[in-house]
């Protein structure tokens, strides 16, 4: 059993030094150590092994890491017919052109949200959605609409969770996710980052399952919250066509 332990722990670590990577930077040993909180010699193995297997690369010039050719073909093994961030990618880009702004589509990760698919505005000045970036539950249009939608008992889990900020009130957040629901839709008007404004609405898939949450994104001095509610109705159509492609 203690072997067994031992072993799991070890895949643990392995995969927190992989994730080191989902920012797409280039990491030195150092770098990785400090980030995961673990000895240099602890890491070097680690990566040593993901070197062997294809996961991470070592630039020779730099002596730091990246990723491998092996993520590349998992990767590829997500783009099935079955994915919503393939199937849907066209009606994303139909709501950019039409309210020429960034589109992203988000899922709920324990309590973080996942960014799984973006499609950025043409405009010169644009909000830009990098896929994959991991935020957190507790702020943001796109966050309200995964806990305000959720199954039951998700969103006491989330809020009660450790990683809830202590200076957030639960009640007051609540309350505003019920007043999401209501509406249909939600708003964040520099919550996150400063200059930064988003609205969304939740994808039920046929069977009524929240599958995501679709989000139209932009800079705040043009995504007004006057702007953000007229977009409304178009984001809330697009995510109810989008639900109808999924199973």
């Amino acid at each position: 059993m203690e072997e067994e332990k031992r072993t799991v722990r070890a895949v643990e670590r392995a995969l927190d030094v992989l994730m080191c990577f989902a920012s797409g930077h280039e990491w030195g040993l150092t770098e990785i150590a400090g980030r995961v909180g673990l000895h240099k010699s602890t890491v070097h193995r680690l990566l040593a092994t993901l070197e062997d297997k294809g996961f991470v690369t070592r630039i020779t010039s730099t002596d730091k890491y990246r990723l491998g050719l092996s993520v590349l073909e998992l990767s590829a093994n997500l783009s099935r017919s079955d994915d919503p961030s393939v199937v849907l990618l066209p009606e994303m880009e139909r709501l950019r052109d039409q309210l020429s702004e960034t589109v992203s589509l988000y899922i709920r990760d324990r309590v973080e949200r996942v960014r799984i698919q973006a499609v950025q505005s043409m405009q010169a000045i644009r909000r830009v959605a990098t896929v994959g970036a991991r935020l957190p539950l507790s702020v943001g249009a796109s966050s309200k609409v995964l806990l305000a939608f959720a199954e039951a008992g998700v969103r006491g889990n989330v809020m009660s969770d450790t990683a809830w900020p202590v200076h957030l009130d639960r009640e007051a957040f609540g309350k505003q996710l019920d007043d999401i629901v209501a509406t249909g839709y939600a708003t964040s008007y520099e919550e996150r980052e400063p200059g930064a404004a988003a609205v969304s609405a939740p994808i039920f898939n046929r069977s009524g399952k929240l599958v995501a949450a679709l989000s139209v994104s932009g800079p705040s001095n043009r995504l007004t919250p006057d702007r953000m509610h007229e977009f409304a109705p178009a984001i809330i159509e697009a995510a109810h066509r989008m639900g109808t492609i999924l199973e």
